[in-house]
Order: C-alpha cells, then structure tokens, then sequence
C-alpha cells in the first residue's frame, strides 16, 4: 500500500500540485505543494530543521513553493515500528507517521495549517492510508499546536527513545539506524568497534489524523484532551516520563 501511495500521488503530482483549500487568503492561495526528490528534501531538513536529518523509511517527500520558490519540506514515512497497533486491525501499511515539517518564517501566517490541510486531503483522495501519526517535541516547547488545529487526536505521551551518536557528529534516530544498518543494536556496533553514545531524549506528545473517518471507532489508546502551556512541567514533575 505505501508503494502505491507513492504511484498514486507521483501520478497526481504530473497533471497538477497539491493545491486547494476553503477560502484561504490571498497570500495562502499562492501557497503549492508538490513531490519532490528525497535527496532535495534531506538538504532542505538538514540544513533547517531542528533534527539537521531526513529521517529513515521516508515513503513521501513534499516541497512547498511560494512561486517559484521552494521554501518548506514535508515528509511521510513508516515511523515507529509498532506504532500501527494504536488502532485496532491495522497493519502497518494503513498508516504513515508525517515525520518531518518545516517551514520558512518568509510564509505568510497560518501556512502550517494550509500545508497540512492540503496534503491531508490530497491522501484522502489519491491513496488508501486510513490514518496518520505525529509527534511534537516537548523539547523544542512543541505541544502539537498545529495538529490540534488541524483536527488531529491527542493519545498522549509516545515512549522515550534516545538518539544515537555513532561519534561521526550526526545524531540519528533508532529508525534511521535500522534502515541505514539493519539494525539499531549498541552491541552490534561496539562488536564492530563503534562506540555508541545514547543521548537521552523527553517522550514526545503523540497524535493521529483518521484519513478515513470509519477508523476512529477503532482506536485502541485512550483519547486525551489537547495538552496546553505548562503540561510538560507538570507531567514531568509527577513523573510521567
């Protein structure tokens, strides 16, 4: 299913962009979003997202262009290996994790939701996933705002998993080990004479967008309400990590 999500979309993509919307403003009707190449979404997320990667197990990349101008990445992929079992008969090809956004501060206001909301609606149409997931970084003082206005549900706090430093500068995720080398085993690499250093990371706020409406009904976390300023004290406070 994901290889035919990247058919489906590529072959959407030649007849026109990810456009369309209701009633945006002027300067967010200018706003297009079309697949782009692996190779420039990873120069454009290493160089301005916070992570500085493109994370293992992309499917689907998108660059969002004011004109002519690229100005914005957004990439889909398959995310944590178990993270299909949030909802009741999944499997893993029912769902994508959107992974990576980032965005030029040169976009007008409100463009994260305009993004989000187009290529929401362009998988709805061109593809059979039935939901997504996300994740915001308490971290960087993400709570998920954008999620929460672009109707996704709030299933709390995801498991904390550390990054890797293989001592080569770059910080990777344990998924992006595991496609790199095939796997994420510390053993493995000290067996192999790399000495790994995990830097411990804060569990992320956890969310999913039901492409298919019919799938809410299998939703087997509990629904939370929106987390807000301050949660991340007071979780962290009591424990909750």
């Amino acid at each position: 299913m994901r290889q035919a999500a990247i058919v489906q979309m590529e072959e959407h993509a030649a007849d026109q962009p990810l456009v369309g919307g209701s009633n945006p403003t002027s300067s967010l009707h200018r706003i297009q979003i079309s697949p782009i190449p692996f190779k420039v979404a990873g120069t454009i997320l290493k160089k301005h997202h916070y992570l500085h990667s493109l994370p293992g197990g992309t499917i689907l990349s998108f660059g969002v262009f004011l004109g002519q101008e690229l100005l914005g990445a957004l990439t889909l992929g398959a995310g944590p290996t178990q993270a299909f079992r949030l909802v009741n008969e999944a499997r893993p090809d029912d769902c994508m994790t959107l992974s990576r956004l980032w965005l030029s501060d040169r976009l007008p206001r409100n463009s994260e939701s305009r993004v989000i909301g187009i290529v929401l609606r362009s998988l709805k149409k061109h593809t059979s996933l039935k939901f997504l997931i996300s994740y915001a970084d308490p971290s960087q003082g993400h709570m998920g705002t954008i999620y929460q206005a672009t109707g996704w549900v709030y299933t709390g706090l995801s498991s904390a998993m550390p990054l890797y430093d293989l001592g080569d500068g770059k910080i990777r995720h344990c998924r992006s080990l595991s496609h790199a080398y095939g796997t994420h085993s510390v053993k493995h690499f000290a067996d192999h004479g790399v000495t790994v250093n995990l830097i411990p990371q804060m569990p992320k706020h956890r969310y999913i967008y039901f492409l298919d409406p019919s799938w809410y009904a299998k939703l087997a976390t509990p629904l939370l309400p929106y987390p807000k300023k301050g949660f991340e004290d007071e979780q962290f406070e009591n424990g909750n990590d």
